[in-house]
């Protein structure tokens, strides 16, 4: 499916085939699985080292450097739950794309109706300009030491910079001898990869299927908005039929996106609070300009982040009650006294407005932007106030 395509083509990066449909049937690759564990086993070890260093660094009372290292494991907590829980629901997924498949516009004509280049463009566009923003963003973590090194020491001569890693991590050896540092450096940026892509392919999937329930919500509405009465009950009774079964297709696509993505979102939106946080932090306590780049990037890219999935809640919240609207401005005065009944339940489940969910606790839409900026403000005031005591 297009609008799939770069979701997948980052899920392939770390060994995840995230569904299969009839068109696209699950292969079961050793590569692939290889690739996966592979990911995985040195996230895992990479994060643990950093959870040791973050015991050390509170235990001699670094607060900075726990601060630090907090941001870089709230990374790899949300990259690592959104791998994961697309691998669990892997079976739901692959149903709701096939439910997708199914009601997705065919033939010229169908996709002209549907207005699905348009979609596409749209969609395309946020993908690739949301992928090379945390693409950047990890490369230039990744790769910040090498550049320090090559520009500040072997190219201007100003200081000497030594050996370092791009991630703060405890290692009980000696890590700078030769082979221990290359071997640690491959595996930091092997780690760093990982966790963005498993971020950027699972928000890309989210945006993709978001922007398809979008699409037939506003299908809907234009069909039902336009469609001209006849006055004949058996007529418009099917009419009102087909609406009625498209719309709780939809419904039930948008319940099995929030089945699917509930629970990495409530994870995300956590641990972006706290993340946000930490980096403006660090941002504040005087860090050299090169370093004020690097987190500039980091706070820039978190937000991008959140404001992806809240613009997409917003999109499914306001296209999903548009179909009210669309009901009302029917020719319904001339319909037959059952129609306009049927189409006062159809008005009133529509003004149920259908949300994206992080679970239960949270319907997300750009006012989820700001309550989240405002804890995150709460708690940095906090932090801010601890370190200067």
């Amino acid at each position: 499916m297009k609008f799939m395509k770069y979701a997948n083509f980052f899920y392939k990066g770390v060994g995840i085939e995230p569904y299969a449909t009839d068109s696209r049937p699950q292969a079961n690759s050793l590569r692939a699985n290889l690739i996966f564990w592979a990911n995985v086993l040195n996230l895992s070890a990479i994060t643990s080292g950093e959870i040791i260093y973050l015991g050390v660094s509170l235990a001699e009372g670094k607060l900075l450097e726990a601060v630090t290292v907090m941001s870089y494991i709230g990374f790899v907590i949300v990259g690592m739950s959104k791998m994961f829980f697309i691998w669990w629901k892997k079976p739901a997924l692959s149903e709701m794309v096939r439910d997708l498949e199914h009601i997705y516009p065919k033939g010229k004509a169908a996709e002209e109706e549907y207005r699905l280049d348009s979609y596409l463009r749209s969609s395309s566009r946020i993908s690739v300009t949301y992928a090379l923003l945390y693409s950047v963003l990890i490369w230039t973590f990744n790769l910040f030491s090498i550049m320090q090194f090559l520009v500040y020491e072997k190219w201007l001569h100003l200081r000497v910079v030594g050996l370092a890693l791009p991630y703060t991590v405890y290692y009980p050896w000696n890590w700078e001898a030769p082979w221990s540092y290359y071997l640690l450096l491959f595996c930091q940026n092997f780690a760093g990869y990982t966790s963005a892509a498993g971020q950027i392919s699972t928000d890309l999937l989210l945006c993709a299927v978001a922007t398809q329930v979008v699409m037939h919500f506003d299908h809907l509405s234009k069909v039902l908005e336009s469609h001209r009465l006849s006055g004949n009950w058996e007529e418009d009774s099917r009419f009102l039929l087909n609406t009625v079964q498209y719309h709780q297709r939809i419904l039930r696509l948008s319940e099995v996106l929030n089945e699917i993505f509930g629970i990495p979102l409530l994870l995300n939106f956590m641990v972006s609070t706290f993340v946000i946080c930490f980096v403006g932090f660090q941002m504040t306590v005087g860090v050299p300009p090169d370093i004020m780049i690097k987190l500039s990037l980091f706070l820039f890219s978190s937000l991008c982040q959140v404001y992806l999935i809240c613009h997409y809640g917003q999109l499914i919240a306001d296209s999903s009650f548009s179909l009210s609207s669309a009901a009302y401005k029917q020719n319904w005065n001339h319909a037959d006294s059952r129609y306009r009944l049927a189409l006062v339940f159809i008005i009133a489940r529509a003004q149920k407005t259908t949300h994206l969910k992080a679970t239960v606790f949270m319907n997300i839409t750009r006012a989820t932007m700001t309550d989240l900026l405002q804890i995150s403000y709460k708690f940095f005031a906090l932090l801010r106030t601890m370190y200067v005591k």
